[in-house]
């Protein structure tokens, strides 16, 4: 875990707990004694890709520094049911107060992992690479994204800053596709920025114009059905990288991975996921 992820995740667990401790765990606080230790499980209630160890871990001792964690598993395990991921000795009080935050965040990562997975399987025999979108629960996008990388998929854009992606309603308020292109190319070398260009395509006429416009490095071909996919990976013939989005789940991946492809991105590995379930149980 790099230094700015270590800053996120301490920021994002400081808001959790406000969030959810407020002024006081006032249960755990009348039923049980200050110095009170106990020993605790992680344990697995639904087969999943483990995701959030490390995260698990870090927020165990930012409540206890003191706290002794014995781990059995790995981020990217292939976990079942009565699996332990890890077995912890700390502070009652500290557990307890950091016990739902550190579940609600496991348990979904779990799931954006282990959906990554089916995709990332789906696709193997390919070359082309699964991304991730924009399409993630707000200030918890950095862990659904670390998620999507333990379950095999890649990350694509971080955020607004990372990369040039002019979409459609980019396209409608320049007046036109031209116009938007021209409009990015003079706003990066006025900035002296260099970023990558995606344009975003909705249909063959829109296809024929950005191929006569260039100045950008990648194609998106928005809501594309796969024979579609197919024509204009033949149209670009190598000229641009060719990603294909809009609408692309499970039942349909492998079918874009054939048409030549070079990215599929989808907002299914983060948007549409379900949590999995695991528990913190005291021994």
């Amino acid at each position: 875990m790099n230094e700015s992820m270590k800053r996120q995740l301490s920021e994002f667990v400081t808001a959790g707990l406000r969030e959810d401790v407020g002024d006081g765990d006032h249960t755990s606080l009348a039923c049980i004694d200050p110095q009170q230790q106990s020993r605790a499980k992680l344990l697995v209630k639904e087969d999943t890709v483990l995701a959030g160890m490390e995260v698990a871990e870090y927020m165990i001792h930012f409540v206890d520094p003191a706290a002794d964690i014995e781990v059995r598993m790995k981020d990217g395990d292939q976990a079942v049911v009565g699996d332990v991921a890890f077995y912890v000795t700390m502070n009652s009080q500290a557990l307890l107060k950091i016990e739902r935050l550190l579940l609600n965040t496991m348990q979904r990562m779990c799931g954006v992992a282990s959906m990554s997975k089916v995709y990332a399987d789906l696709v193997k025999d390919y070359p082309v690479k699964v991304l991730d979108t924009r399409k993630t629960t707000p200030l918890m996008r950095f862990l659904e994204k670390w998620a999507v990388s333990i379950g095999g998929c890649y990350n694509y854009r971080i955020g607004l800053f990372d990369r040039i992606m002019i979409k459609d309603n980019h396209i409608t308020a320049s007046g036109s596709l031209s116009r938007a292109v021209k409009n990015v190319h003079q706003y990066l070398s006025a900035k002296e920025m260099k970023l990558p260009i995606t344009l975003e395509v909705g249909s063959s006429a829109e296809l024929d114009e950005a191929l006569d416009v260039g100045g950008f490095d990648r194609i998106m071909l928005d809501n594309f059905t796969p024979p579609q996919m197919a024509k204009a990976v033949e149209q670009i013939n190598g000229r641009f990288e060719v990603e294909a989005s809009g609408g692309i789940t499970e039942s349909i991946l492998k079918e874009v991975a054939q048409t030549g492809v070079d990215y599929i991105s989808s907002g299914a590995l983060t948007h549409s996921v379900v949590a999995k379930d695991l528990s913190l149980k005291i021994l």
